[in-house]
């Protein structure tokens, strides 16, 4: 399924699941059915909640809406965490000449900073080193602490594309990344949640950037360094991870900052990250924002 957070009409959020270019609406059938009030709470329903999604997915009485006529937003909204990978692909370290890590290098990103599909993503006026991080997301759908790196699937709920927008300016002299990494806006997410299901291997998938219809990364998740369960399985071991919760497990090579010259995102660019089978992810730059801090 393709699971999505959307608002239409009424202008509340809503849950729903796009098949084809509709979003079929999860709409209570009777005054006894549960209605989810967010993707968090229809992953803390485990399979369960999962079920009813199906179920009303492939009914063909639910209520549907043309994709068009609604407003794509984040697909999950408020996360407990957002727990990010740096230096995750063979391809980048090749980039920056270092050897790639003994073990996951992991960073925090404040669940503040998520934004949607179609969102601005807003410039600090502080930062004009600007850059852009196309990264496939892990979505966990089961609440575990020391996840065996063999059991670690289970564990995830599905994917999605999520860009690691980046201040350069502050991820440098902070000398720590959460800062730089964690503005508002800094964290667009969509345009949809992929169940697992229907992603046979996330280490084949084809991940892009374009700015402004140019391309600036073209890769595949072959070239992650530490896979998926490697992943859950290390930050599991201290870390006991919730329904909702975000793994951005790092970006491959072409980012802006280590081009030569480097090329920053100006106000008024179209950032495209796209993973393949799993959408794309559309947003514009706007700013800067008031006021400034150094």
């Amino acid at each position: 399924m393709r699971l999505v957070t959307y608002e239409a009409e009424s202008g509340s959020p809503q849950l729903g699941a796009v098949v084809e270019n509709e979003v079929i609406q999860f709409k209570p059938r009777n005054s006894g059915d549960k209605v989810f009030a967010s993707m968090r709470s229809l992953l803390e329903a485990g399979e369960v909640g999962l079920a009813r999604a199906r179920e009303v997915a492939d009914s063909p009485a639910s209520s549907r809406v043309d994709l068009k006529q609604v407003r794509l937003l984040a697909p999950v909204a408020n996360p407990s965490k957002i727990i990010a990978v740096g230096l995750n692909y063979r391809d980048h370290a090749r980039e920056l000449n270092v050897e790639p890590p003994a073990t996951p290098i992991i960073f925090a990103k404040f669940s503040s900073s998520i934004t949607g599909p179609g969102a601005p993503v807003l410039l600090p006026a502080g930062d004009v080193q600007l850059d852009y991080e196309a990264e496939l997301a892990v979505v966990i759908g089961r609440r575990g602490k020391s996840i065996l790196a063999a059991d670690a699937m289970e564990y995830v709920a599905g994917y999605m594309p999520l860009n690691d927008i980046s201040a350069r300016k502050w991820q440098f002299a902070d000398q720590q990344w959460v800062r730089g990494k964690s503005c508002d806006t800094f964290c667009p997410i969509g345009p949809w949640l992929t169940t697992r299901d229907e992603v046979p291997d996330p280490h084949a998938l084809a991940i892009k950037t374009r700015v402004n219809g140019e391309f600036r990364q073209n890769s595949n998740t072959s070239n992650l360094i530490f896979r998926v369960p490697e992943l859950v399985a290390f930050i599991s071991a201290a870390i006991t991870l919730h329904p909702g919760d975000i793994i951005a497990t790092g970006t491959p090579d072409g980012v802006g900052v280590f081009r030569k010259p480097p090329v920053f995102l100006q106000t008024g660019d179209v950032v495209e990250v796209e993973i393949e089978n799993l959408g794309l992810l559309k947003n514009h730059i706007e700013g800067p924002q008031h006021p400034a801090w150094h």
